[in-house]
């Protein structure tokens, strides 16, 4: 029998449908994959199932009881999302056990030591490189994340816990660290729900599968029934060229010098040092390294979020000024930061306004914005790029994560940049999403677009850069020629047991 039972779940919203009539069986001692591309509905139904929303229809049983009659069940279910939601000026331990009074360490005496002692055995536990009285901002993203789970686990009536895109910032040797957490809750006690658009990780950890389109669950089995590419249809409707490329056809040759836009020599920052490059006019140049590796806080700093302690770079053969955010948008450079939900957009306002912000210069007139200018270019923006909404006056924290990234992508392209930077653009977006925004960034490319893409999937780097520069622990380990190296040189310049700089 299923611990979580769902049917006929639904749920509406003023002009939209986000759920409808779905069905969903939780066991006990199993890994359950809810698949869907961004938009699907999974999020509608985590909420649903953790009592965040109310359902419009339909019916929910935690162990045989209705939630709707006793809200404490819903304490049996514990949910980790994909952003980290920790206090970062807090310490670990105190992290561990927020609320204090509902992990028992409440009340008029607030014993420090006691907390602190409790918060090493799921340190322990979980294998989290940190002492409790340390600040979350001090500890690494991996063991931020991994923390996270902790801090669900220690709810002690937890008995599914619903894990959002728990790997999306992890490297391969860290998702095994997650891995091992995670059969760690396979006991009989706790089901794992399991959301990622990683099909090798939905198939090395999960035993059953649902998938929703559109709201409604289309597919459900035990994965060992179904494929990756089964899997993929079910969530798309349609099959997927896994071995499509993306790598601009006027990319210059690797072999040949090339038309320069961006020349970067012997760049040294707090995390980095001694980083030389060259991005030529119409390529993709790929950035691979593990989480740590320096790769964005290289990006940051040319950019000029980051200060820089030596070295220089120059935009179409003229100097460029460090350290003037203001001046790199002017010169035509912009930086798409991997936390777009920090960094990339304005959540609560419109996506008239995300998108608006940005042209205003393209909008304006004498008697400030025109709103008739505004919403024609805000319109030929959102047809261009593909960008699904039910309406440019919906706030944009309401677009899935594909559809606000194409937001952001058209925004920033509002402004004709020679040099556009990609940090780990596709991080949280499936399958299908994944390739409209690669078809994008070739297209870019072939419009003379210099584009430096970062990213930690090899994959992703293989199908879109024809040159790919490696770091590691701060240096650059190789530059490489996508198409004459093979995976395995290309992990050991990341691990930095490999290096190679004559391409």
């Amino acid at each position: 029998m299923a611990f979580l039972e769902v049917r006929k779940l639904g749920r509406d919203f003023p002009g939209v449908t986000a759920l409808n009539d779905v069905d969903l069986d939780i066991e006990l001692g199993r890994v359950h994959i809810l698949a869907g591309e961004n938009g699907a509905g999974k999020s509608t139904l985590v909420k649903l199932l953790t009592g965040a929303y109310h359902p419009s229809r339909g019916t929910i049983r935690i162990d045989g009881r209705d939630p709707a009659e006793d809200a404490e069940l819903f304490r049996n279910i514990a949910y980790v999302p994909q952003e980290l939601t920790l206090f970062p000026h807090m310490s670990v331990a105190e992290n561990l056990f927020i609320p204090f009074d509902r992990s028992g360490h409440g009340g008029a005496r607030f014993d420090r030591r006691r907390l602190e002692a409790e918060a090493q055995e799921y340190l322990d536990r979980f294998g989290i490189a940190a002492r409790p009285s340390d600040l979350v901002r001090t500890i690494s993203v991996s063991d931020q994340q991994l923390l996270q789970i902790a801090r669900a686990s220690t709810n002690k009536d937890m008995k599914v816990l619903i894990l959002d895109e728990p790997t999306s910032s992890l490297t391969r040797s860290e998702v095994d660290r997650v891995f091992r957490v995670i059969s760690g809750f396979k006991d009989g006690n706790h089901a794992i729900v399991f959301i990622s658009h990683k099909m090798d990780e939905v198939f090395a950890i999960g035993d059953d599968y649902t998938v929703l389109r559109n709201g409604e669950k289309v597919e459900a089995g035990r994965m060992s029934e179904t494929d990756v590419g089964g899997l993929i249809r079910a969530m798309s409707g349609k099959a997927v060229d896994f071995e499509e490329t993306f790598r601009p056809a006027s990319a210059p040759s690797t072999q040949t010098q090339g038309p320069a836009i961006l020349e970067v020599r012997n760049l040294t920052g707090d995390r980095f040092r001694d980083v030389s490059f060259t991005l030529k006019r119409g390529e993709i140049l790929g950035f691979a390294g593990l989480v740590g590796a320096g790769r964005s806080e290289v990006m940051q700093t040319i950019f000029g979020f980051l200060g820089a302690k030596s070295g220089n770079v120059s935009l179409d053969g003229k100097p460029w000024t460090l350290g003037d955010t203001s001046a790199a948008v002017k010169n035509g450079m912009l930086y798409l930061s991997e936390e777009r939900k920090h960094h990339g957009i304005f959540p609560l306002m419109s996506v008239r306004d995300n998108i608006g912000l940005a042209i205003y210069d393209q909008t304006s007139g004498p008697f400030g914005i025109s709103a008739s200018k505004e919403k024609t270019r805000v319109s030929d923006i959102i047809a261009a790029y593909d960008i699904k909404t039910a309406s440019m006056n919906k706030e944009i924290v309401f677009l899935s994560g594909g559809n606000q990234q194409k937001a952001i992508i058209g925004r920033a392209m509002a402004r004709t940049p020679r040099v556009l930077i990609f940090d780990e653009p596709t991080k949280g977006i499936d399958v299908r999403t994944k390739t409209e925004i690669y078809r994008i960034m070739k297209r870019l490319a072939e419009d003379g677009v210099g584009i430096i893409l970062v990213s930690s999937e090899m994959d992703e780097l293989r199908k879109c850069a024809s040159r790919i520069i490696a770091m590691h622990a701060g240096e650059v380990t190789g530059s490489f020629d996508t198409e004459a190296t093979d995976n395995e040189t290309l992990v050991g310049a990341i691990f930095g047991t490999e290096k190679n700089h004559a391409a």
